[in-house]
């Protein structure tokens, strides 16, 4: 079984701060955002999180869920696409004399985990590895997981519950039209 990388973690598990199926979500506040954040270590204490900050972190989790469902076949939106594009560029990294990446000096501590998403991604994107991160093809799920298939075509986060209630209302739509 391959193993998930660190950075993999990360992304999968801020993707993850929405449950569609559960219809809950950790960081719809700016104190649930700072607890979850405090929680992943990325933050040393819990912050006051402004709400321009906090909208930064929303628009860049939707946007990473919608690069997510490309990697199943969805077609992403590109004003989400672009929203997260955005978030990014406005906290750049830079690169250390040992070629790793940081975080830019002078970015406010709440902020700085936001470059740490970004350069996990980056990271996953450089080594090709961001393409086993996907989000489950059953909408009603939605949920971020790890590919661990050999040629990297699973699209469901379980073939037990997703992809079985997936091919289960196919069958039911086939004999349907064909009774």
């Amino acid at each position: 079984m391959l193993e998930q990388p660190v950075p993999a973690v990360l992304v999968e598990a801020f993707a993850n701060t929405v449950d569609v199926e559960e219809a809950s979500d950790e960081i719809t506040t700016a104190a649930g955002l700072s607890a979850w954040l405090t929680g992943r270590g990325l933050l040393d204490a819990p912050a006051e999180i402004a709400a321009e900050v906090h909208a930064d972190y929303l628009a860049l989790r939707a946007g990473l869920r919608e690069e997510l469902g490309a990697h199943v076949g969805d077609t992403p939106d590109p004003a989400l696409l672009a929203a997260a594009e955005r978030v990014l560029a406005a906290h750049p990294v830079l690169v250390t004399a040992r070629g790793t990446l940081t975080a830019a000096p002078g970015l406010p501590p709440e902020r700085r985990p936001l470059a740490a998403l970004a350069i996990a991604w980056n990271e996953l994107v450089t080594t090709g590895d961001a393409a086993r991160l996907k989000r489950c093809a059953e909408h009603t799920c939605a949920w971020a997981f790890w590919d661990v298939s050999k040629n990297r075509s699973r699209r469901w986060c379980s073939m037990k519950v997703c992809g079985n209630r997936n091919k289960s209302r196919t069958y039911a739509t086939r004999k349907r039209q064909g009774a």
